[in-house]
């Protein structure tokens, strides 16, 4: 990813588009004056990459998805569905930056839920069997996804599999997941948020300096549940869950 940075910097391109933390990383250390746009930044304040939302006074801007501020909101989630569960397991991604501010969020919220935690490292597709079979050694009773590149796009298939053959119940971020055969997402809309990206970058464009345009925060949320895999898991979701879901996956 450095490399692919280095290359859009010697071509000299007018904006660089690194949709999450784990791209706009690179793209940052690459270039401190061709304007970098992110859509789905898990925290750009926590991490470091912009100096506030409102202000963010460098060449990098976008849309935050906030996952560190929905995740109590997710684990509540995760909690009423499973009202006997008393461990969760935490699976987060060493290769983005917005790993620390979410395990933050998820340990601050632990005690409020009367839960514990185990938390378990992936930097690839090949760690998934391997992560989930540690969470069930380990006797959680449901997983909390960290949304980074490699669980949101690099196969989320296998990461969906894993879960199911551990019989792991589990929650992400994004739709996507659960398309994909994760049991629950609730976040924010992906598709609403790359639309949204593509705005700044016209923006940009016509002149408009990163330093100037406030980051936008995610405005639309959306829970979804995949009935098909909760019955593969033998779980019965909760009817005040179903009814509080905007899509149902059959």
């Amino acid at each position: 990813m450095h490399e692919a940075a280095a290359e859009l910097v010697r071509m000299k391109v007018d904006v660089i588009f690194a949709s999450s933390s784990a791209e706009v990383e690179p793209a940052r250390r690459a270039t401190s004056t061709i304007p970098i746009v992110f859509a789905t930044h898990a925290d750009p304040v926590g991490v470091g990459h912009v100096s506030s939302l409102a202000r963010p006074g460098g060449n990098v801007t976008g849309l935050a998805a906030m996952d560190p501020d929905i995740t109590p909101k997710r684990m509540e989630i995760l909690k009423e569905t499973l009202p006997r569960a008393t461990r969760f397991g935490v699976l987060w991604t060493t290769t983005s930056p917005s790993y620390r501010p979410f395990l933050q969020a998820a340990e601050e919220t632990r005690g409020k839920l009367g839960v514990q935690l185990l938390t378990v490292s992936v930097s690839s597709v090949a760690d998934y069997d391997g992560a989930f079979a540690r969470t069930a050694q380990g006797r959680v009773d449901a997983v909390l996804v960290h949304s980074s590149a490699l669980t949101v796009r690099d196969n989320p298939q296998r990461l969906a599999e894993f879960a199911l053959k551990h019989r792991l119940p589990t929650i992400f971020l994004f739709r996507e997941n659960v398309i994909a055969g994760g049991l629950m997402s609730y976040g924010p809309d992906l598709i609403d948020l790359w639309r949204r990206g593509a705005v700044y970058i016209d923006k940009i464009l016509k002149g408009a300096k990163p330093a100037e345009l406030p980051v936008e925060q995610a405005s639309k949320f959306q829970l979804v549940i995949n009935l098909k895999t909760a019955r593969a898991l033998g779980l019965t979701i909760p009817p005040s869950i179903v009814a509080r879901a905007d899509e149902i996956i059959e």
